[in-house]
């Protein structure tokens, strides 16, 4: 097993400089870069100060194909090259970037004056947040009702609640969010739940269980948004694999021989029946955590990881982009190993050291 594990974690590195190349690739053909971004603020700034103090024959204008054509001395253009790093070849760049990010050095964002690391450390209270109770709230619903379903297959609490879970499923979570402010948070109906953040401008101020009812009270809207499409997936995939295992031949040997059926149920098919949940476990969390949570951040004026990498994306900023990028890419390859070592954890007869040799 740990020459297993070792394997892995080696397979890692190409696979990791794989994503990142291929992105970087992606990224730096794509049009306005942030040298563009820079230009163009400067530009709209030089308009606006002409506009205000009566402009003249100096003023910038936006006609032109090329950056000398709006005005923009070369020297200037010269100096943003030389501080983004773009003076360098897009190859020494890249491998500069792997180097560094060998050691979690991210750089400085090239448009908040921060390190990346730091941005990122600042940010994650709020992904963590989001991405913690919407998983715990996810699995202790949709588990229990998953095996609910399958022992009660066909009935119409089968029928009713997989129709449920699939109109949750069909409507986007932002539009969800939305009919929450618009029922709960003072939109039209009831004034019961904060909009804004995850705690209130008095927190400081409130005693320890007014700090934990103040955040919990925040969070009931976000986290009911973000969990509600992730309902269906994992109780129809529970209701499935249970299904599968009841109707297997050694659950019929356990009955023939006098086995309750909790003794069947809990005993020998919920270890079996939770592999394939388990395998899904790596992805669903990189889903809520870094992915799913952007609208949900962006409606409920939150803060995190999700938002911190739209953000730079729009605005071209490349030390954010391929930090957080990295990051995520990292996690899930861990994640994924952790998922096949707990394979191995719940059911010994699974062995990939073997079946790799």
């Amino acid at each position: 097993m740990a020459v297993y594990i070792l394997r892995r974690l080696l397979l890692m590195i190409p696979t990791l400089v794989g994503i990142m190349l291929l992105n970087f690739i992606i990224v730096q053909a794509a049009p306005g870069g942030p040298i563009d971004q820079v230009l163009a603020r400067f530009q709209g700034l030089s308009a606006e100060s002409s506009t205000h103090f009566g402009g003249g024959e100096d003023t910038l204008t936006s006609s032109g194909d090329s950056r000398g054509s709006r005005g923009i001395p070369q020297q200037f253009i010269d100096q943003l090259e030389q501080q983004f790093g773009f003076d360098k070849p897009a190859h020494e760049r890249f491998i500069g970037m792997m180097v560094d990010y060998a050691t979690f050095d991210f750089g400085e964002s090239f448009f908040r004056g921060q390190p990346v690391i730091d941005l990122m450390i600042e940010r994650l209270p709020v992904s963590i947040s989001l991405g913690l109770w919407t998983t715990l709230l996810v699995y202790l619903i949709s588990i229990p009702l998953g095996i609910r379903k399958a022992l009660r297959h066909g009935s119409a609490f089968d029928v009713w609640t997989s129709g449920l879970v699939i109109v949750g499923y069909a409507v986007p979570g932002f539009l969800f969010a939305l009919l929450l402010i618009v029922l709960f948070a003072g939109g039209s109906y009831w004034d019961v739940f904060p909009l804004r953040g995850l705690t209130s401008p008095d927190f400081a101020d409130l005693s320890a269980w007014g700090k934990v009812k103040d955040y919990l009270w925040h969070i009931v809207l976000p986290v009911t948004a973000s969990a509600i499409g992730s309902f269906a997936t994992l109780t129809m995939l529970t209701k499935n694999s249970f299904l599968d295992e009841i109707h297997r031949q050694y659950v019929l040997t356990a009955r023939a021989k006098g086995a309750s059926e909790n003794r069947i149920l809990y005993g020998h098919v919920f270890r079996n029946a939770m592999l394939i949940i388990i395998a899904g476990l790596p992805s669903a969390l990189i889903g809520i955590f870094f992915t799913g949570s952007l609208l949900i951040e962006v409606i409920f004026s939150l803060d995190g990881l999700g938002l911190l990498g739209f953000e730079a994306v729009t605005q071209r900023d490349y030390p954010v982009i391929f930090g957080t990028l990295y990051l995520y890419t990292l996690i899930g390859l861990i994640l994924k190993l952790i998922s096949d070592l707990t394979y191995v954890w719940i059911d010994p007869r699974i062995d990939f050291a073997s079946r790799e040799s």
